[in-house]
């Protein structure tokens, strides 16, 4: 752990750590209580699971007018056409979760840490605990961990963790608490850790 802590902290005091810095703030501008701003987001983040993140970026600002209007079958050729994966699964997950989309804002400011993520994982379809984790942290929340495949290889890597085959909710919330760890070690926030983390695998900062 110590040779990624040092690493870690380089970065701290680095360009990187205000460029970190300005993401996180951006995170914080989300308005929670508004049921657009949310469920756009949680579309993103729906879009992201087993995707290129910076296609997702691109693919969500020219349709996120579209995800509460759209029909399922318009909406996934509207994905085709931008090149997505999985357009129709993931039109079908979109437009099914639109019936959530008022009731979001209330779930978000009512329930507590765990039980706010695991409202999102039970009744938002395409969101597992990475992605819920993602769209809470996309909306300012700072005390999830988002496990995606670049953390688990450095975690492995610097010899943290063995990369389980499969990530099951008791494995990813044992992760997230070596993640909880480190971050308390190097006096970061999870959100923050996983924004130095990711630049560490990919030399790129996004959302």
């Amino acid at each position: 752990m110590n040779d990624l802590l040092s690493t870690i902290n380089d970065l701290k005091h680095s360009s990187i750590q205000t460029t970190i810095q300005q993401r996180i703030q951006e995170f914080k501008t989300i308005d929670t209580h508004s049921a657009e701003e949310l469920f756009q987001e949680l579309c993103f983040c729906i879009l992201t699971a087993n995707f290129n993140a910076e296609r997702s970026i691109h693919i969500h600002a020219q349709l996120s007018n579209c995800f509460c209007s759209d029909t399922k079958e318009t909406l996934a050729k509207k994905l085709k056409e931008q090149g997505y994966r999985f357009p129709n699964t993931r039109a079908a997950f979109i437009v099914e979760s639109a019936s959530k989309k008022n009731i979001l804002p209330t779930m978000i400011q009512t329930l507590q840490h765990e039980e706010r993520r695991a409202w999102l994982v039970d009744n938002i379809k395409g969101l597992g605990y990475k992605e819920a984790s993602h769209f809470l942290r996309n909306i300012g929340f700072d005390d999830y961990a988002i496990i995606d495949f670049h953390i688990l290889d450095l975690l492995e890597r610097y010899h943290l963790i063995k990369k389980p085959k499969t990530l099951t909710t008791k494995q990813y919330r044992k992760i997230e608490h070596v993640l909880q760890k480190l971050a308390t070690k190097t006096n970061l926030t999870l959100a923050e850790l996983d924004l130095y983390l990711w630049y560490l695998e990919t030399e790129k900062i996004l959302k």
